[in-house]
């Protein structure tokens, strides 16, 4: 029910109860007072007759004395006048629509309690013509209750239209409109009361909560550059350590190409040979631009976007396992060149389970970068083993919901492993256990952003000694007959 008809409502009932309450108490009132006038206008008369009678019948006797009563009876039409041989059978006061009033009469006299009690007189009067006044009363009463109600509910309705229910319902629209987003179009109420406040306030707050989001748009901006420049200096550090690795793959190519150019310049192949040895060039050139290209992708990733911020780009379904053969081919050179050997284990999951939502680079270098901390984790030749698989864990408290299942991605080293100590900082911004000019401190904590980023998280089981295993836990990507189940 809206308020201005609860207020109509509670009005209406209020008048009701207080003109039923007041009509009660008139008629009860005026049915007090009309008794009392009676037995007034009953108990002169009754007495001087009582006299009268007692005179009557001490002097001339019982029958003379009747006859008094009789007479005066006749007189009054309006007063009947009985008269009753000993104490009355009922009692005074109205009885079946007439008033009674008893007056006892002694040989003293009507008025004296002494002497024989000769009987009563008894003086009725009919009540109609006051209950009719009653009842006449009690209708004009309810009549004019039921007017002022109306009257109060018609007032109410409009003007709690007007001062109520108009401004209430556009405060509801204003509240509707904020908790939808939609901040602008301030609520102008020309009232100056308690809802005319509440609408100011609720101007006010609103400009607040613009101006908290701007900041917070503001401050969301910043954060995301900040956070991507941070990425892009992890990522072309990485580039650097890559450096030698991809310098050493290039040169086996230049000196074919060199080779081959010099042979044809030389004039010392010809026919076949010469069309031979520019097709071994040709395939060169082609396996420098390659790994040229490789490096390059890997080193713009999303920073490549307008103005260098955190581009928000579409995700796409990706296979993991290529993810982690990729980053393996990579970094080949770089595990060679430390005697490391790089190996993916042979699928434990179906191609199609292996999907995840990749962007444009991002968990490329989350991989790569785990890769290439499992390398330098190791002093001695030894293996860093890639695997995926699935299985069913519970994801950290943050992230919420219950057991569900999930893709791992698992790099394994053989390196020295880390201190109980150092284990709970290793994803700190910053954070590092390698000499100066060694490590930025950034891999790990970039890493481990760019995984939340994609709905998963990183973990890490290590101790001295036994090597490290760092963990990345990622959802499925979701089928193609699930997001459109009518195709």
């Amino acid at each position: 029910m809206k308020l201005v008809q609860k207020l109509t409502l509670t009005m209406v009932v209020g008048m009701c109860v207080v003109g039923a309450v007041h009509g009660f108490l008139r008629v009860r009132r005026d049915a007090e007072f009309f008794q009392t006038d009676m037995r007034r206008d009953h108990q002169l008369p009754g007495r001087l007759l009582g006299a009268v009678v007692a005179g009557t019948w001490r002097t001339e006797g019982r029958e003379h004395a009747l006859k008094v009563i009789h007479e005066a009876d006749q007189a009054d039409n309006r007063v009947r006048i009985t008269w009753i041989d000993g104490p009355p059978a009922g009692t005074a006061g109205l009885r079946e629509g007439r008033f009674y009033t008893y007056v006892p009469v002694t040989l003293s006299g009507a008025v004296s309690l002494n002497g024989a009690s000769l009987g009563t007189l008894e003086l009725s009067e009919s009540f109609d013509e006051e209950a009719a006044y009653i009842r006449s009363n009690a209708l004009r009463t309810m009549t004019t209750t039921l007017i002022l109600a109306m009257v109060a509910a018609v007032l109410v309705a409009v003007l709690g239209t007007v001062f109520v229910g108009g401004p209430m319902r556009r405060l509801t629209e204003k509240a509707r409109r904020v908790g939808a987003g939609d901040l602008t179009g301030p609520l102008r109420l020309p009232q100056h009361d308690e809802i005319g406040e509440l609408a100011r306030e609720m101007n006010a707050m609103c400009d607040r909560l613009a101006e908290t989001n701007r900041r917070l748009s503001d401050e969301t901006t910043a954060r995301l550059r900040a956070l991507e420049q941070l990425r892009h200096a992890d990522r072309l550090a990485t580039v650097g350590k890559l450096a030698s690795g991809v310098a050493h793959e290039l040169g086996t190519p230049l000196n074919v190409v060199s080779a081959r150019a010099k042979m044809i310049a030389s004039r010392e192949v010809e026919g076949d040979a010469l069309t031979e040895s520019a097709r071994i060039i040709g395939e060169q050139a082609d396996r420098i631009t390659r790994i040229v290209r490789q490096l390059l992708d890997f080193a713009r990733g999303r920073a490549g976007s307008a103005g260098g911020s955190l581009a928000l780009t579409s995700r796409h379904p990706g296979d993991l396992r290529a993810l982690a053969q990729r980053a393996i081919t990579l970094l080949g050179s770089l595990a060679e060149k430390r005697q490391v050997v790089l190996s993916l284990e042979p699928a434990t999951v179906e191609a199609p389970s292996a999907m995840v939502q990749l962007d444009d680079g991002g968990l490329d270098q989350a991989v790569t970068n785990l890769v290439v901390n499992a390398i330098h984790a190791m002093s001695q030749p030894g293996r860093v083993t890639l695997s995926v698989e699935m299985g069913r864990v519970t994801p950290p408290a943050d992230l919420g919901g219950g057991p569900d299942e999930y893709l791992r991605l698992a790099v394994r080293d053989q390196g020295s492993g880390i201190a109980p100590d150092v284990l709970p900082h290793i994803f700190e911004p910053f954070f590092t256990t390698k000499d100066v000019g060694e490590g930025t401190g950034l891999g790990l904590s970039v890493s481990y952003g760019i995984v939340r980023d994609h709905g998963g998280w990183i973990t890490v089981d290590s101790a001295p000694g036994r090597g490290s295993t760092f963990n990345i836990y990622l959802p499925p990507a979701v089928p193609e007959r699930q997001l459109n189940p009518s195709s």
